[in-house]
C-alpha cells in the first residue's frame, strides 16, 4: 500500500468513526450480533438529517404539482414478472480465486476508476480487470476469469403465494394509474412521488449506506402525453439555465471533461430528446443544489447506449464527487416511454390508457426522477465533515445551515435557577419552528464544541444580562462571532439566519 493509500485509508477510518460517534449512522446492524452486511441504523442525529433531506424532496416535488403517495413494499410476483424484474433484475458478479468472496464486477472497477463500467460487456469487464491489475479487496488474491449473474430480488411468501419485496418504488407507483387519472381530474400531465423503503440482494455491499440492501427511495413519476413533450410549458423559463452535461461520447475520450451548456443547447445538440425531459433534468439538478451540494461537485452523466435500458428514450445520471469515493451516482432521470403501463396492462388485463378531449385513447409516457434519501444524506456528511490534522485534530461539520440536523442549541451560562427558567422559555418558544438542543452540563466552551461538532449552526446562551435586558447571545458555528438579540425578536432572527436571508453581523448587536 502506497503512502497516499495509507493516508486515504486513515482518513476514511476517522470519517467512519465520526459517523458512529456523532450518532449519525450505526452498523452494519445489528452490531451486537456481528452485523448483517448492507443494513444500517440511523442514529438520532442521522435521522434528523435524513428527515431534512426528505422534507427538501417533498418541498421541491410538491412545488411542481407532484403529489406524494404510499404503496405496499411487498407485491405478488405477477407484478414483478410484468415489470421484468423477476427474470432480468440481476448484477454481474466475479469471485476471488483465493478467499471465494463475491463482488459486483462493474463496481470493483468504478471504485478505482472514473468510468461507467455498467456499460461494459462481460468480456470488456474481464479485460479491464486484468489490464489494470484489479485484485480482491478482501484478501488481495487474484480474481477469477469468469462473470456470472445474481438476481437481486428479495423473495418471500404471503399466504402461500410467491411474492417479493420491492426493489424500487417506481413499479408500485404505476399500478394505481386509473386512480390517478380520476384524482387529477382526467388531465395530463400529472405527477406523483413516493418516499419509502426498497430492498435488493446487493452483491458484496460496501461503501456504507451508498450500497445497502435496505434503503429509502424517493422517486417522482410524471405522466405525459407524448405529443406534448416538445411543447412543454415549464421549459421556457429554464431553457437558458447552464448545467454540467457530460455526454457519452465525451466520456469515451479521456481528455474531455464536463463542458457546461444550456438546456436549450443540449436539446439542439441532441444530448436530450425533449423539452419535457430537459425540465426533468433541471428539476433533479436543482434538488441537489437545494440540499446544499456545491455546484462544482455535481455533474450530469449520459448513459452509454449499451448501458441504457432498452425501453428508455433518454437516461442521464446525476453524480456527486465525494471525498471518500470520488464521483458517485446519486440520481437517475429517465424517459421510460409507455413501457411500464403497457406491460402492466398486458399482465393485469386492465386497460391503462388515457382519453383526451377528442376521445382519442393512448398510453401516456412516464418521465422519472429516481433517487433516494440515503445517498444525499451520506453526501452531506462526506462533503462537510473535516478533520484538521490526523489523530487529535479538530473535527468540524460545516453542513449548510438549512440542512443541519439540529437548528439551534440553547445553553444557560451556568447552573442557576433564574437562568434555567429563561433558557427553558426560549427553548419552548423556538421549538415551534426548529429542532432545538438544550444543554446545561459542562463548561460553556465544551458545550459550544459539542454543538459545532453536531453541525448545529447557532448556539444561544442565556446569561445574567438576559435577566435585565431580555436579550441573549447568539453564536455562529463557523465564524464563532457573537451577537446580542432581543428575546422578542429571536424566533424571527433565527429563521432569517438559517435561511440565509440576513448576514450574521446585521442580525443583532455585535459582541466584541
Amino acid at each position: 500500500m502506497s503512502k497516499q493509500e495509507k493516508e486515504n485509508s486513515e482518513k476514511e477510518k476517522e470519517f467512519l468513526a465520526f459517523i458512529k460517534e456523532a450518532g449519525l449512522v450505526w452498523g452494519p446492524s445489528p452490531e451486537i450480533y456481528g452485523g448483517f452486511a448492507g443494513f444500517y441504523e440511523y442514529g438520532p442525529l442521522g435521522k434528523l438529517l435524513k428527515n431534512k433531506v426528505e422534507n427538501s424532496i417533498r418541498r421541491v416535488f410538491n412545488s411542481q404539482g407532484l403529489r406524494e403517495v404510499e404503496a405496499p413494499t411487498i407485491l405478488p410476483d405477477i407484478v414483478w414478472k410484468a415489470s421484468g424484474h423477476l427474470e432480468t433484475f440481476s448484477d454481474r458478479i466475479i469471485l476471488c480465486s483465493k478467499c471465494k468472496s463475491v463482488f459486483r464486477a462493474d463496481k470493483l472497477i468504478e471504485e478505482k476508476f472514473d468510468v461507467s463500467a455498467d456499460s461494459f460487456s462481460d468480456k470488456k469487464l474481464l479485460e479491464f480487470i486484468e489490464k489494470n491489475s484489479i485484485i480482491c479487496p478482501s484478501c488481495k488474491g487474484q480474481l477469477e476469469k469468469d462473470i456470472t449473474r445474481q438476481n437481486l430480488m428479495m423473495k418471500t411468501k404471503v399466504a402461500g403465494e410467491d411474492a417479493s419485496l420491492r426493489p424500487e418504488t417506481a413499479t408500485t407507483t404505476y399500478l394505481p394509474f386509473p386512480r390517478f387519472v380520476s384524482y387529477f381530474r382526467k388531465k395530463l400531465p400529472f405527477g406523483v412521488f413516493q418516499i419509502g423503503k426498497a430492498y435488493r440482494n446487493e452483491i458484496s455491499p460496501r461503501q456504507h449506506v451508498l450500497r445497502g440492501r435496505e434503503f429509502t427511495q424517493a422517486e417522482g413519476q410524471i405522466f405525459v402525453d407524448p405529443k406534448t413533450k416538445n411543447s412543454w410549458d415549464k421549459y421556457e423559463p429554464i431553457k437558458k439555465e447552464i448545467l454540467p452535461f457530460w455526454d457519452y461520447k465525451s466520456q469515451e475520450k479521456s481528455e474531455e471533461s464536463v463542458k457546461p451548456i444550456s438546456i436549450e443547447d443540449a436539446l439542439k445538440k441532441k444530448f436530450i430528446n425533449s423539452q419535457a425531459y430537459g425540465w426533468c433534468i433541471y428539476l433533479a439538478y436543482m434538488q441537489f443544489v437545494n440540499f446544499g451540494i456545491p455546484k462544482e461537485k455535481i455533474r450530469l452523466r449520459q448513459h452509454h447506449p449499451d448501458e441504457k435500458a432498452f425501453y428508455a428514450d433518454d437516461a442521464w445520471d446525476i453524480e456527486v464527487k465525494l471525498n471518500n469515493y470520488g464521483w458517485f451516482e446519486m440520481c437517475g432521470v429517465h424517459d421510460r416511454t409507455d413501457y411500464d403501463l403497457k406491460q402492466h396492462s398486458k399482465f393485469s388485463g386492465q386497460k391503462l390508457e388515457f382519453k383526451n378531449e377528442t376521445g382519442e385513447a393512448f398510453t401516456p409516457h412516464i418521465l422519472e426522477i429516481a433517487f433516494g434519501s440515503d445517498r444525499p444524506t451520506y453526501a452531506l456528511i462526506d462533503l462537510f465533515y473535516e478533520k484538521k490534522g490526523l489523530g487529535e485534530g479538530k473535527t468540524t461539520f460545516s453542513i449548510p445551515y438549512h440542512m443541519a440536523p439540529i437548528d439551534v442549541s440553547v445553553f444557560p451560562l451556568i447552573k442557576k435557577p433564574e437562568l434555567f427558567k429563561i433558557a427553558l422559555d426560549v427553548k419552548e418558544e423556538l421549538e415551534r419552528d426548529f429542532i432545538v438542543d438544550y444543554d446545561e452540563s459542562g463548561s460553556i466552551g465544551r458545550r459550544y464544541l459539542r454543538s459545532a461538532t453536531a453541525g448545529t449552526p447557532l448556539a444561544i446562551t442565556i446569561d445574567f444580562d438576559s435577566i435585565e435586558k431580555n436579550d441573549v447571545t447568539v453564536r455562529d458555528r463557523d465564524t464563532e462571532k457573537q451577537i446580542r438579540v432581543p428575546i422578542a425578536n429571536l424566533r424571527h432572527t433565527i429563521r432569517q439566519l438559517i435561511n440565509g436571508d440576513i448576514e450574521f453581523e446585521h442580525a443583532g448587536k455585535v459582541v466584541k
